[in-house]
């Protein structure tokens, strides 16, 4: 099986579609092109599966490369057999490949090492033959040195024949992971301040089923020194299932020197070893699904509806150095900036008050969108007071991340006379305008919808969530005359000369048509091919530059028409639309010599010609007044936002300061392993309120009516 045919059985897709998407790449396409515009080639792949093709395939033809190197190096000792070969060739891992390279492997000076160039291998050899008749101390004369220092030496070269065993470490491998425990225990003397790591101070767990938060909150532990992590096993078990392995003669007077040696391959070599291994796989394994759940609150998050047609005030809260606001018009433009102190020190309310309604009434401000950090509760209270009876709502909105913004090069770009505050207070009250387009210019590890993200591998989280963002972009589109080059960096293909012409051309009169585009500096056939279907031009010429229908079908989307007897310009009216939904695609696909799943989007296109996918979703939920964890009863109903989910559970915004959480066990009344199946970031859920923390200003909420 080639590895081609490897990953499609892996991957549960046909060879042809790995072999397809291989090409596509191969060629320069991107995997948002590929995934819109070549379904027909690879039988409609989504983003995630040609991503995961892409991805294991270059691991398969490293792991390749490897295993070809080693077979050489073996044969190159002359000791390659083809039992051994074809061993190697099976292998489906890294590490079993290095496994079975191991006795044939250049060694660093070792205690065996030693032994052999001291010429004490002939009696290592001699011992594992067990012989059963004779004397030790014959046996092991000879050699220029005493008995007890041949044998020592003999025993060191056969403790590591055993650890170099690639069967051997196999089975200790599995048995340890099939059966054993990963425990932790707090160290002596360590301090744990806010009782972080308490549930871990005498915390087992199997193995096989521990579960990825508790690995990487036991790894954090471990490297703050508060924790010591070990894995614990039947050590007597392995033995006696090693020493039944190993000792071939147990009457044989040379049995008990195999039988130390085998003791002394477990604990020196073996054991800390394997162990190793397995904490690396159980991170690698923990970082993988952490990242997978940041990637898919991210995409929930990025997916939040705009409020579009919306004059909205960002207010950025804080005590000693004011409140900032930043009134914007429905477009995200700066209209006017403020600053009021209706808090402690100044503790200015009344003139806050008066200033803030000033701006509502100048601008007919529709929606306040408050900053959820320092200061936000107080600001919220201020804020609900102050526009009571006036009609405007509010929403609480998160700042992560809005600080890095506002402090990066680009936010200095856009607003060089601002103060850091005064930027906040824009990026605030634009992710409620267009969470996507303001999202998109932070780092997505700093927009906090993540577990444990620091604890993961940096790079790796950052191609992935990068992908996610490209992902989504490119989903949704962006109108090429009125997009910022943070999202445009995004769109399948463009470089930045690219993106510097389209904000060069447009700087000077708007884009009309798509064809425009072409001839821009940076746009190479290739560019043009891979970019243009996600860049729209919403009052152009022609009606399908507005729309994802790739150029490049405009002649099939006309012929498509004319079967129809329809005309583009009547595009969206009730005629129009009515004939398109009951014509036959699969007949028509034959008809005009065009593949079905073209034809089905260009059908899609028109009957909602560049529509944004976010207009479907849930509004968001604005509120006028503001909710106290004192207004709370158990068993009350309210409605929420989904702000992150967990491997543990799901975050709600019900209006207080904190977000209440919904445990897992509280979603269902059925069993849940992924909270992630039930609800996503940005959801609009009702929740019932199932325990309230005066103290702590904690309160747990659940899913379920009768919980």
């Amino acid at each position: 099986m080639n590895n081609k045919e490897m990953l499609a059985s892996t991957l549960g897709v046909k060879v042809t579609q790995v072999e397809a998407v291989l090409k596509l790449l191969s060629e320069g396409a991107t995997i948002p092109f590929i995934a819109r515009y070549r379904k027909e080639a690879t039988g409609s792949l989504d983003e995630e599966q040609i991503r995961s093709i892409e991805k294991e395939y270059t691991y398969l033809e490293n792991l390749l490369k490897r295993k070809e190197d080693v077979i050489r190096l073996i044969e190159e000792k002359g000791l390659m057999t083809e039992d051994l070969k074809t061993q190697i060739m099976a292998c489906q891992k890294l590490t079993d490949v290095e496994d079975l390279y191991r006795p044939y492997k250049e060694k660093k000076k070792t205690k065996a090492t030693e032994a052999i160039a001291a010429g004490l291998e002939p009696l290592a050899k001699k011992i594992m033959s067990f012989p059963e008749t004779g004397d030790i101390n014959a046996l092991a004369s000879g050699y220029n040195m005493e008995v007890e220092k041949a044998l020592e030496g003999a025993k060191y070269i056969i403790a590591e024949w055993i650890s170099d065993h690639a069967g051997t470490r196999k089975s200790i491998k599995n048995e340890i992971f099939n059966y054993g425990n990963i425990t932790s225990k707090i160290k002596k003397n360590a301090i744990d301040e806010k009782k972080t790591y308490q549930m871990y101070y005498e915390f087992s767990e199997r193995i096989k089923y521990a579960k990825h938060f508790h690995i990487l909150a036991m790894n954090r532990g471990e490297d703050e020194k508060i924790l010591s992590v070990s894995l614990d096993f039947d050590k007597d078990r392995i033995y006696e299932y090693q020493k039944k392995k190993w000792i071939k003669k147990e009457n044989s007077f040379v049995s008990k020197y195999v039988e130390e040696a085998l003791e002394d391959s477990l604990k020196r070599l073996i054991y800390p070893s394997v162990e190793r291994e397995i904490r690396s796989e159980l991170t690698s394994d923990a970082e993988n699904k952490a990242i997978h759940t940041f990637q898919d609150n991210l995409e929930h998050l990025l997916m939040t509806k705009p409020i579009k047609n919306k004059v909205v005030l960002g207010f950025d809260p804080a005590f000693r150095t004011g409140c900032k606001l930043a009134v914007l018009n429905p477009y995200g433009e700066v209209l006017e900036i403020a600053t009021i102190y209706p808090h402690e020190p100044k503790n200015e309310k009344e003139k806050s008050a008066q200033v803030l309604k000033s701006l509502i009434d100048k601008y007919h401000v529709n929606i306040v969108a408050i900053g959820n950090g320092t200061a936000s509760r107080e600001s919220e209270a201020f804020v609900a007071s102050t526009i009571k009876g006036s009609g405007v709502l509010y929403n609480l909105v998160s700042e992560a991340g809005a600080s890095v913004y506002s402090a990066s090069p680009l936010a200095i770009s856009e607003f060089p006379d601002l103060t850091v505050e005064k930027r906040s207070a824009i990026s605030i009250g634009r992710r409620i305008q267009d969470p996507l387009s303001e999202l998109v210019k932070i780092d997505p590890k700093s927009i906090g919808v993540g577990e444990y993200q620091h604890d993961v591998n940096q790079k790796e989280l950052g191609e992935a969530l990068d992908f996610t963002v490209s992902k989504i972009v490119n989903e949704i589109g962006v109108n090429i005359n009125t997009a910022s080059s943070s999202i445009l960096k995004y769109i399948s293909g463009l470089t930045k000369k690219a993106i510097d012409s389209i904000l060069s051309f447009r700087s000077k009169s708007p884009f009309t048509s798509r064809e425009q585009v072409k001839k821009l500096p940076g746009f190479s056939d290739k560019v043009f091919e891979q970019a243009i279907g996600f860049l729209r031009i919403v009052d152009g010429k022609n009606a399908l530059d507005k729309t994802r229908i790739h150029p490049e079908s405009y002649e099939i989307t006309n012929r498509f028409l004319q079967e129809l007897n329809l005309n583009i310009n009547d595009i969206g009216t009730e005629d129009f639309t009515k004939q398109l939904e009951k014509c036959d695609v699969k007949k028509l696909a034959i008809k005009l010599g065009c593949d079905e799943y073209t034809l089905q989007d260009i059908k899609e296109e028109l009957l909602h010609p560049g529509q944004d996918y976010r207009d479907a979703l849930d509004d968001v939920i604005l509120k006028s007044d503001v909710l106290s964890i004192k207004d709370l009863k158990l068993g009350m109903e309210l409605q929420g936002t989904i702000r992150n989910v967990t491997s543990f559970g799901a975050f709600v915004d019900i209006g207080l300061h904190d977000d209440g959480l919904i445990h897992i066990s509280k979603m269902s009344h059925q069993f849940v392993s992924n909270p992630s199946d039930i609800v996503s970031v940005g959801d609009i859920v009702t929740v019932y309120v199932c325990g309230i923390d005066l103290d702590k200003e904690k309160v747990q909420l659940s899913l379920i009516k009768d919980y």
